[in-house]
């Protein structure tokens, strides 16, 4: 099957889009790929969304901005959508399914509670294409995490290119996760701590800066081994795997580096993203033999830097094992699409804490599309 897949992460930078063919199972073809930032203005926007969305208590409601910000990312998937399509020549015929995510503006797994801004029958109208949409709840009402849900498709990547194992696979978006894969493909997979997203807003506030763009920040600075340390002693990272982070789990961190000058302040949250890695390794069942690491943080040579002094196994960016790495997730919801429309799980006992795999996402089609829609 050919699926478009399409993210949107919680560093709240844009959408990415990408074609794959798959079965659900392997993976037969890599498409063209693309990527529709967010305008200032619906950055903006998202991020009043995320306090607005902060003590919802019920996933369907959209208190304060939540609906104009869901109409808001409608919009901005279907023109990467659309622009992809026009720019490698597809038609909607030449599609079976599109994946998609949504924007996360709520994720409390202990509250049993995960928020996904995105209105799949809306983005299937706009398309003219089946979607499939709401990955995450199920495993949520089944007891699971809801997170993370891409490991499944590491499997099939690491299969697809015969790397050894066992393997990580590190993804620094806003928060960080990382995918252990066995020697027999057993999976064990959660949320390592903080990504991007501690930079990114130590950034915004420090000097109006999207982000510590090529860790120049970070590489000018010097860690504060007191705070850093301090950082590290949060009970997340003793609690056993499978578990799970909302955005702004650490967001007392930015007060912690306050009195730290911007330079010091980015190389202590760099030190922090690499030392929660390094705290995720001591719960795997066995060493990996290397790290594959991708998201924005496979981008900042300082988080680079940190983690290979960090980890004692080789550690190479998605890129250098021949991933596409800014296509890595939007392709994993591609894959995800169409393992849901085959009937086939999306999470596990090992890599979100449910009992039994669990089947996911629901399926809707363009209005006035004959084909039943199911989940």
């Amino acid at each position: 099957m050919r699926a478009i897949g399409l993210m949107s992460g919680t560093s709240l930078d844009g959408v990415d889009v990408a074609v794959l063919e798959t079965d659900g199972e392997r993976i037969t073809a890599f498409g063209p790929a693309g990527y529709r930032a967010y305008t200032a203005d619906e950055r903006s926007l998202l991020k009043t969304a995320l306090v607005d969305a902060a003590d919802m208590t019920d996933r369907l409601a959209r208190p304060g901005v939540l609906a104009s910000a869901e109409a808001a990312v409608d919009r901005a998937h279907a023109e990467a959508v659309g622009t992809l399509m026009r720019t490698h020549g597809l038609l909607a015929r030449d599609v079976d399914v599109v994946g998609y995510h949504g924007q996360t503006v709520l994720h409390r797994p202990a509250r049993g509670l995960t928020v996904q801004i995105g209105d799949g029958q809306r983005l299937a109208n706009a398309v003219g294409m089946p979607v499939v949409f709401d990955f995450r709840a199920a495993d949520m009402a089944a007891g699971g995490q809801g997170a993370p849900l891409v490991p499944v498709f590491h499997r099939a990547m690491a299969g697809h290119r015969g790397l050894d194992r066992p393997l990580a696979v590190l993804n620094l978006g806003g928060v960080g996760n990382v995918t252990w894969i066995g020697p027999d493909g057993a999976l064990l997979a959660f949320d390592t701590g903080p990504g991007n997203a501690l930079l990114d807003d130590l950034m915004r506030q420090r000097n109006g800066s999207a982000c510590d763009h090529d860790g120049a920040g970070a590489r000018a600075g010097k860690a504060d081994e007191g705070v850093l340390r301090a950082l590290l002693d949060d009970p997340y990272f003793a609690a056993l795997p499978p578990k799970s982070l909302d955005r702004n789990h650490f967001h007392a961190a930015l007060a912690a580096v306050a009195p730290l000058s911007v330079e010091d302040a980015a190389a202590t949250l760099t030190a922090f993203t690499a030392g929660a890695v390094l705290r995720a390794r001591g719960h795997m069942p066995k060493m990996p033999k290397g790290w594959i690491v991708a998201g924005g943080g496979a981008r900042n040579p300082a988080v680079l830097e940190a983690l290979r002094a960090a980890l004692p196994e080789p550690v190479r960016t998605a890129d250098e094992a021949g991933w596409q790495g800014d296509s890595l997730e939007a392709q994993a919801f591609a894959f995800l699409a169409v393992r849901s429309l085959r009937g086939l799980p999306l999470t596990f006992p090992g890599t979100t804490g449910v009992q039994a795999p669990v089947l996911g996402g629901v399926a809707v089609h363009p209005a006035g599309d004959e084909r039943r829609a199911h989940g």
